[in-house]
């Protein structure tokens, strides 16, 4: 039966002028707010288009057999407020063609008048249809169609024949659909682990929950649906939010719109907004991992069952009937046991049947741990049974327990996805309830990958690789878990870690010296890579207080296992070669004193390499700057030939050279020792814009039959990595020129640093986040032969020069330098002493402190 259009009513004044004032009404009502808001945009938006389409059809003198059709999100009644209108115009095909373009343009033009997105489309049913299988993303579209107005009987037909040609085509069309998903992934990344994350298009996003629905509309399979509306209407919440804070339709949460959306939601802060959206993304990206899992499955034992079938009908190609036919095995529904009450079945583990959780509280670990080892997912519907009627564990721990948490600690990569499937029914807080206090928790730090309780398994698998350094593997892979379990609480995360580790340690079953030491471990986790960065290991005081604080070599050995597995799931900006030189390094000295043997004094010259004292020499026998360049793989510690010279003051590299591109540069200089050689070299890198990864400045003391006058040499050796800003490096030649001229003089680098920086003042910079102030401090006791002036602050540009000009202005003396850069935060040491070579009185070093942080604040001279 079909409707005429002339019967169609309208509530609402078709012009724009109408539409436009009541939308603004409704978008600027603070009573309501998600879905009511959007379904009644939605509403208001089809009572103007079907009276724009009432009075086109009257226009071009279309009586009926055509109908206008919401499809996408709109189709969905989910209209956030820059939302596109995705409509098609359905026709029968009876009416002439330039009467439907009238029609159509009495439709497009007034949309396109009122400035909002529109995604249009003209077809008669069997051309939608064959759209629809060529085009996945038009299918996708359809499958939501929703009537706007006309001829109702033609939009039911289309709905119902889309949906059984997506359910004939579901085993092609979805490996289709999957492969755009994890398409999209690579490309966008995982929603709940992004700083400025894209609500729609990232893993865990609105499009992946569309997906899910897709998916269920085949009958294939479905996805779990506890949470999971929740979680949509939650990232919707946020789109319209983000929507009516810019302006603009857009679906990546920036960092400078997170506060006012979060305000516009009624959430306390940034940090609290992004918590949400990471617990909806991972309750997306959870149903998404289960469902297409299982339409995996299905399609699997359907590919099997064909040839069986075919078989028993005697068709060509079968065998008759019989286990031994083509797709017998794991999709039988054949059980193999894993471990007790634990069972592997299609692939995924299961609870056994004879499995009782409410009378075995070690069941959940035991088949989490079951599950990791064996490299296999954890049924969801397991994990839901566990959820419902596990029995509490009693505390502490039984021994079984522990060793059950750390056989799936100790699993590598599998233990992600089965403590992920543990997190979505609730089970770890229920073992751990500290891990609510971090769970989805953002780091606000570009170094890091992952969120807080994320990177601490991602800690766990990287000490599972190394779990064949330490005599005690279970100790390590706790200390993973917990090491950063204090960020949850205000204050040094570290000191609060420490009583949280003892309360869960002792909780879990360990004994009070294993308590200890976990507790240990986690208060010191950053220790080790802190001191080798930032302090001069040469100093005997640096090698003492490590030595105090970790008390044993077997907390040592564990230490510096966890330093390294904490890096490597840091990110990539937090572990490198040079790091792990620099750890190795300390741990070797540390262990030597706490083995009775005594720390080296600081007069005991630290061991210097071939081409270090070559440059020395020649810096010494010239008067002037001597340098090389060397490319850096990351796989190679300083001092380490790769064989790949990029520049030397002899000249550049040769054309043609092959090989993996270097990640940084190793920069070598030597310099007769004198005034204001650090800020002088950071200088002339930075007017090369060179970024200064790490440097370190120490003092060489060459023999003394260099001198005619019998003297020991003096030469300042410099060590930098560095990596061109953009563009290719320059040629050492170069480099050596301008430092030579910027040391005698003639090249006045404050001048050209300043010229640069006047030249983008004059164009308008994107707005971005707004940084921390720097902060300079004086790290006390850190040495017993100077005093250590820390400098915490935003990388930027001849950031390293302002700071040596700054400290050479104060007139202290740096002894050594020890510059580190994570992600855009710089942290540099700089030990110091006055003019005697002493140590500065602490009035003094406060001074000299507050100087340098007042020298950063102000506005940049250079």
């Amino acid at each position: 039966m079909t409707e005429s259009l002339e019967t169609t009513t309208d509530t609402t004044d078709s012009g724009p002028g109408g539409y436009a004032a009541a939308r603004l009404r409704l978008l600027q009502e603070g009573s309501r707010s998600g879905p009511p808001r959007r379904s009644a945009l939605a509403e208001l938006t089809d009572q103007w288009l079907a009276a724009l389409l009432t009075g086109g059809a009257q226009t071009a003198g279309i009586g009926q057999g055509v109908a206008l059709v919401a499809v996408g999100g709109y189709g969905r009644g989910e209209l956030s407020p820059r939302s596109d209108l995705d409509v098609l115009l359905l026709h029968d095909g009876s009416a002439d063609r330039s009467a439907l373009a009238a029609l159509a343009d009495q439709v497009w033009y007034p949309v396109w008048d009122m400035g909002l997105a529109l995604d249009h489309s003209v077809r008669t049913p069997d051309e939608a249809r064959a759209t629809a299988a060529e085009e996945l993303k038009v299918q996708l579209g359809l499958l939501d169609a929703r009537h706007i107005a006309g001829d109702q009987a033609l939009t039911a037909d289309l709905r119902t024949t889309v949906l059984a040609d997506w359910r004939a085509q579901a085993p092609r069309r979805l490996p289709e659909l999957h492969a755009l998903c994890q398409e999209r992934a690579e490309r966008h990344g995982e929603l709940q682990f992004l700083l400025e994350p894209d609500l729609k298009e990232a893993r865990g996003g609105l499009r992946d929950a569309t997906a899910l629905r897709a998916i269920a509309a085949s009958w294939l399979a479905d996805a779990p649906r506890e949470g999971l509306d929740d979680a949509r209407r939650r990232l919707l919440d946020a789109r319209d939010a983000l929507h009516l804070s810019t302006g603009r339709a857009a679906d990546r949460l920036a960092l400078q719109e997170q506060d006012q959306v979060a305000g516009a939601l009624g959430l306390l802060d940034a940090d609290a907004l992004l918590r949400q959206i990471y617990e909806s993304a991972r309750i997306i990206s959870y149903a998404s991992d289960v469902t297409w899992r299982e339409v995996e499955r299905v399609l699997r034992a359907r590919s099997a069952a064909r040839p069986r079938l075919r078989g028993l009908l005697g068709g060509l190609g079968g065998r008759p009937g019989g286990r031994g036919g083509a797709g017998g095995g794991a999709d039988t529904g054949e059980r193999s046991p894993l471990a007790e009450g634990v069972v592997e079945q299609d692939g995924e583990v299961v609870l056994a049947r004879t499995a009782r959780p409410d009378r075995d509280p070690v069941l959940t670990l035991r088949a989490a741990a079951a599950a990791a080892q064996a490299g296999l997912p954890l049924s969801p519907h397991a994990v839901r049974r566990l959820s419902a009627a596990a029995r509490p564990l009693p505390v502490p721990w039984p021994p079984e327990a522990r060793e059950q948490l750390i056989t799936l600690l100790g699993a590598g990569e599998s233990t992600v996805g089965v403590w992920e499937a543990l997190e979505a029914e609730g089970l770890i807080t229920r073992l751990l309830p500290d891990w609510e206090r971090v769970r989805c928790r953002p780091q606000r730090n570009a170094v890091h990958r992952w969120t807080v309780d994320r990177h601490l398994v991602e800690t766990a698998v990287r000490a599972s690789a190394l779990s064949r350094r330490v005599g005690r593997p279970d100790l390590l892979l706790v200390a993973a878990l917990l090491h950063d379990i204090g960020k949850g609480w205000p204050g040094d995360h570290s000191v609060a870690g420490e009583t949280i580790a003892r309360d869960v340690a002792a909780r879990i079953g360990f004994d009070r010296a294993d308590v200890a030491v976990l507790a240990t471990l986690v208060r010191h986790h950053l220790l080790l890579v802190e001191t080798a960065t930032r302090r001069d290991l040469d100093d005997p005081a640096t090698v003492r207080s490590v030595a105090e604080a970790v008390g044993g070599a077997t907390t040592l050995e564990l230490l510096h296992a966890l330093t390294e597995a904490d890096a490597l799931a840091t990110g990539p900006a937090a572990w490198s070669a040079w790091r792990g030189s620099l750890v190795a390094d300390l741990v070797k000295r540390v262990s030597a004193v706490l083995a009775g043997e005594p720390a080296d004094d600081w007069s005991t010259p630290q061991q210097t390499t071939a081409e270090q004292e070559r440059l020395a020499i020649e810096a010494w026998r010239t008067g002037g700057p001597v340098l090389a360049l060397h490319a850096r793989s990351e796989a190679l510690a300083p001092g380490e030939a790769d064989g790949r010279l990029t520049g030397t003051a002899e000249g550049p590299p040769e054309e043609g050279t092959t090989g993996p591109e270097p990640i940084g540069v190793e920069l070598l200089i030597a310099v007769p020792d004198q005034p204001g050689v650090l800020p002088t070299a950071a200088g002339v890198l930075a007017l090369h814009r060179l970024t200064v990864r790490a440097a370190d400045l120490r003092a060489l003391e060459l023999p003394s039959e260099l001198d005619a006058a019998g003297a020991a040499a003096g030469v300042l050796l410099l060590s930098w990595r560095v990596a061109a800003e953009y563009g290719s490096l320059p040629q050492a030649a170069r480099l050596r020129n301008d430092l030579l001229r910027a040391l005698d003089g003639s090249l006045d680098i404050v001048a050209r640093l300043a010229e640069r920086e006047a030249a983008y003042r004059k164009y308008p910079r994107r707005r971005g986040v707004h940084a921390p102030p720097p902060r300079v401090t004086v790290a006390p006791g850190s040495s017993q032969l100077a005093t250590v002036i820390e400098v915490r602050a935003q990388d930027a540009p001849g950031l390293l020069h302002r700071i040596g000009r700054a400290l050479e202005d104060t007139g202290v003396a740096v002894r050594s330098a020890h510059a580190s850069t994570l992600g855009a935060n710089a942290v540099d040491a700089f030990y110091v002493t006055d003019s005697s070579g002493a140590p500065l009185k602490p009035m003094h070093a406060a001074e000299v402190a507050q100087k340098v942080e007042r020298a950063l604040t102000s506005p940049s001279d250079a």
